[in-house]
């Protein structure tokens, strides 16, 4: 690494009150001459209200190109200080600028985190879950690593901590009722922002509560013991599900997947058990 590489600084930005904007990140943006925004017309805002001004904005997203990355990365390599921000939020957290930081890395530039607001750890420490936790971003929406991603989350003792739309959060909260209908979990909605909100309570309640949710929103499952599932679930239990998805239309290798994760038992012997069944 030689003296004039430039910096790369990681600067998290407010998810929703602007005071949350710490001194030291208006600073590093004050600082840097160029600054890669997830969207510039929403960077541009903030900058405005920080009176932050005569920055170089360039767009950095999920649909960047590798030769996007490579013109910032030849910046960092010239000299030039940049700062990565995203909409709202830490960058890099289930967000665009991954690339950015492992090519910065790869070129010998210095990567400085200038840390402040994160969904995940606000809705983490208002959840009432304490020990150890797993991020998991945005559950896929094609069904095959959905539901994967979901019998992963159950096997999880830890706490698990996912965002979600509100357009799609009903049907999620559904989904991981049905594989683990007692657990305990938190909906945060809103964070910092004026109507913001904790629901808590099982994942069968909160399946069951029939509302409209609006605004940002993160999902906090508690901890449990995935080990106890098997004692508590027999197979009178399981068959019972077999036929209850069996009448529902429900196909059979969704009904093993369904009940692998509400069970802990292996996907193979869930579907040996429907196909028998359903014969």
């Amino acid at each position: 690494m030689t003296t004039d590489v430039g910096t790369c600084y990681i600067v998290a930005t407010p998810i929703g009150n602007l005071s949350d904007f710490s001194p030291r990140a208006v600073e590093t943006l004050q600082r840097c001459a160029v600054i890669a925004a997830e969207d510039t017309r929403r960077t541009r805002q903030l900058l405005t209200h920080f009176g932050v001004t005569g920055k170089d904005l360039v767009s950095l997203h999920e649909h960047s190109t590798a030769r996007d990355i490579l013109r910032v990365v030849e910046r960092l390599r010239a000299g030039e200080d940049v700062a990565l921000v995203t909409d709202a939020g830490t960058p890099v957290v289930s967000d665009p600028g991954d690339a950015l930081i492992a090519a910065a890395v790869e070129a010998g530039v210095r990567v400085v985190p200038i840390p402040g607001p994160s969904a995940v750890l606000a809705a983490l420490a208002a959840s009432g879950f304490s020990g150890g936790f797993r991020f998991i971003g945005f559950l896929p929406r094609d069904a095959r690593p959905r539901a994967i991603a979901i019998a992963k989350s159950c096997d999880e003792a830890d706490a698990v901590v996912m965002f979600e739309s509100p357009n799609r959060l009903q049907e999620t909260l559904k989904e991981l009722a049905l594989a683990t209908p007692t657990r305990r979990a938190c909906v945060a909605r809103e964070l910092t922002k004026l109507h913001e909100e904790f629901v808590r309570g099982t994942l069968a309640e909160l399946a069951a509560h029939d509302r409209e949710w609006l605004g940002e929103i993160t999902i906090v499952l508690g901890p449990h013991d995935p080990a106890s599932r098997e004692a508590m679930i027999d197979d009178a239990t399981i068959d019972a599900r077999i036929v209850e998805e069996l009448g529902a239309g429900t196909h059979p290798k969704r009904i093993s997947e369904i009940i692998s994760a509400w069970s802990g038992r292996p996907k193979r012997e869930i579907y040996e058990r429907v196909v028998r069944k359903k014969g």
